[in-house]
C-alpha cells in the first residue's frame, strides 16, 4: 500500500513568519504523497478584535456566533490558507487550498446544544476520500483549513486536530496513513517542566500506564484520545513533536501506535 503523510500545524507556527517558512520548507521536502491541515485561531482572534468583535472562549474552545464565523472564514479560508499555498508554490509544491465544502470533501453536523451552545461548530461525520484522492493522484497537495460544511449550505468551524485524524481515517482506506502533529513541544513529556523528557513510543499499554500516573492530563488528554481513535480506525501511526521531526536527523519525538 502506498504511503500518505498528513501533517497538522498549530497556531504558534502560523503566527511566526520565520517558523512558518522553516516548516513549509520541511513539509515541501517530505517525500511521497501528503496533505497539510492548519488552524489559525490566534490570527482569527487578532483580526476579530481589529473589527471590534469580541472572541468568546469556554474551556479553551471558541464560541462561534454568526459574526465570528465570518471572521474565521476570511482568516482560515482566505488569509492563512492562501498565504500557505503561495509559499508552497514558491517551494515547488503544487498545493491546492481547501475547506471541507470544496469538492464536498468534509461534511460535519452542527454540534448539538448541551450545557454550552458552541454556535456554528461542526463535528466531522463524513470524509470523501475518493474525491480527495483525485487531487492527490493529479499530483496536487491538498491544504485544508479548519472549516467544514453541513451539506445544506452552512459552513462550520471545526477543530483542526479532529479534521486531521478524520481525514487520515478516511484516506487509510486507500493508503498507509501516518499523522504528524507539529506543535511547540518536543513530544509527549514525562515532566512538563523538562522539555527533553520525551516519551518516545506510546502504545495501548504505555498509554494506560501514563494515564494512571497522571502524566497524560489536561490538553494532552483529548489529543491522545483522538489519536487512539484514529489508530483503531485504520491509521498506521501518529507522530507528535516539533517541526524538526519531519527531517531524518531528529528522532526526539513521540510515536504512537496500537
Amino acid at each position: 500500500m502506498e504511503k500518505l503523510s498528513i501533517v497538522k500545524i498549530g497556531g504558534n507556527i502560523i503566527e511566526d513568519e520565520a517558523s512558518l517558512s522553516a516548516f513549509l520548507k520541511l513539509f515541501s521536502g517530505l517525500e511521497g504523497k501528503k496533505i497539510l491541515v492548519h488552524g489559525g485561531g490566534k490570527r482569527a482572534t487578532h483580526v476579530a478584535s481589529k473589527l471590534g468583535i469580541e472572541s468568546k472562549m469556554i474551556n479553551g474552545r471558541r464560541i462561534t456566533d454568526a459574526e465570528t464565523l465570518e471572521v474565521i472564514t476570511m482568516v482560515y479560508g482566505g488569509l492563512v490558507n492562501k498565504n500557505i499555498v503561495a509559499k508552497l508554490q514558491a517551494l515547488n509544491t503544487n498545493a491546492i487550498g481547501l475547506t471541507g465544502a470544496d469538492i464536498n470533501s468534509i461534511k460535519s453536523d452542527k454540534r448539538p446544544v448541551k450545557e454550552i451552545d458552541f454556535g456554528y461548530v461542526g463535528d466531522v461525520k463524513q470524509v470523501a476520500h475518493n474525491a480527495i484522492n483525485k487531487l492527490i493522484q493529479a499530483n496536487f497537495t491538498p491544504v485544508f483549513c479548519a472549516i467544514t460544511h453541513d451539506g445544506n449550505g452552512q459552513l462550520l468551524n471545526t477543530n483542526a486536530d479532529t479534521i486531521t485524524s478524520q481525514v487520515a481515517v478516511g484516506m487509510s482506506e486507500l493508503y498507509e496513513t501516518s499523522i504528524y502533529y507539529c506543535f511547540e513541544l518536543n513530544g509527549v513529556l514525562k515532566d512538563i517542566n523538562d522539555k527533553n523528557s520525551v516519551v518516545k513510543h506510546i502504545d495501548s499499554d504505555t498509554y494506560k500506564d501514563l494515564l494512571e500516573k497522571g502524566i497524560i492530563a489536561d490538553g494532552m488528554l483529548p489529543k491522545l484520545e483522538n489519536c487512539f481513535d484514529a489508530l483503531h480506525n485504520g491509521v498506521s501511526k501518529i507522530n507528535m513533536g516539533n517541526t524538526s521531526m519531519l527531517t531524518q536527523e531528529n528522532d526526539n519525538f513521540t510515536t504512537i501506535t496500537l
